[in-house]
């Protein structure tokens, strides 16, 4: 028995799925239920309605999601039928495997809650996007990074570069 449920036996690939509009985490949970390994990379991503705002998990591909095949040992034409599932990414009668390390390194870059956070190779100097928190969406230069989580970045905003201090999971690389 594997100790981490990502890990890939002999002669399996990571393949992807889409997934019905807005139904990635339906077409996740059938799978699942049909014994087949999945992976429906998240990120924490702020959501304004109604002068609002709130942290959602969101899909990071959204309308995709990844299923670990065998294709000589699974049932894997029975992912098309699935409930939730658009059809299996494929290439004339076969399924079409990803390269290899592109779902090893999203798994990678997951945080305890099992976001994926892309905040951890942020140099200064760097263009920025804020993705979470009242200023979500704007884009800037990293100007400092502290110990503490927080940076310093210089928001294109108002005609001119406005400095702001965020949260450092609160970026990503533009």
């Amino acid at each position: 028995m594997r100790l981490d449920p990502f890990e890939l036996a002999e002669g399996e690939r990571w393949y992807v799925v889409q997934a019905l509009a807005k139904r990635e985490t339906s077409a996740l949970y059938h799978l699942s239920e049909q014994q087949f390994r999945t992976f429906l990379p998240v990120i924490a991503k702020t959501v304004r309605h109604a002068r609002k705002t709130r942290l959602v998990r969101a899909a990071l591909f959204p309308g995709y999601l990844f299923v670990a095949l065998d294709l000589q040992r699974d049932r894997w034409r029975s992912i098309n039928g699935t409930i939730g599932v658009a059809r299996l990414v494929m290439t004339q009668t076969s399924p079409t495997p990803l390269p290899f390390g592109i779902v090893e390194r999203l798994l990678d870059y997951r945080d305890e809650d099992g976001a994926c956070r892309f905040d951890r190779d942020l140099v200064v100097g760097q263009t920025v996007r804020i993705v979470q928190g009242p200023l979500a969406e704007l884009m800037g230069e990293l100007v400092r990074l502290d110990a503490n989580g927080r940076v310093r970045v210089l928001l294109d905003m108002l005609g001119g570069q406005v400095p702001a201090t965020v949260e450092r999971s609160a970026l990503e690389a533009a």
